[in-house]
């Protein structure tokens, strides 16, 4: 599996702000590496939330996992409407997204 760049890391938060903002959800601010020794950390803000995302080593898709996820968890998203945004998100990033649970594939062009 490829490792996962900071431009990919860039990218991939600028399309993912760009996507929760059209769904009127409060977007995090993403940075790397989290102060932690974990791969993903959030803290809350008054602004919103800091999702902090460990990027080397790690394979895109973690990495967008982990992002998608800390804005599920930002917007206190759970149930159907987690599930909406979650495929949305998944879907800005160009994973093909199937209705079962399994992992997200990404399209070819």
């Amino acid at each position: 599996m490829e490792t996962t760049s900071l431009a990919d890391f860039a990218q991939a938060a600028r399309t993912l702000a760009r996507s929760a903002r059209q769904r009127e959800l409060v977007v995090p601010t993403f940075r790397c590496p989290p102060s932690l020794p974990v791969d993903r950390s959030i803290r809350r803000t008054r602004l919103g939330a800091v999702v902090a995302v460990r990027v080397k080593g790690r394979p895109f898709v973690a990495v967008a996992a982990d992002m998608i996820e800390g804005i599920i968890v930002t917007n206190r998203l759970s149930g159907p409407d987690a599930l909406r945004v979650r495929g949305a998100l998944w879907a800005a990033l160009g994973f093909a997204v199937s209705a079962n649970d399994t992992p997200p594939m990404r399209r070819v062009a």
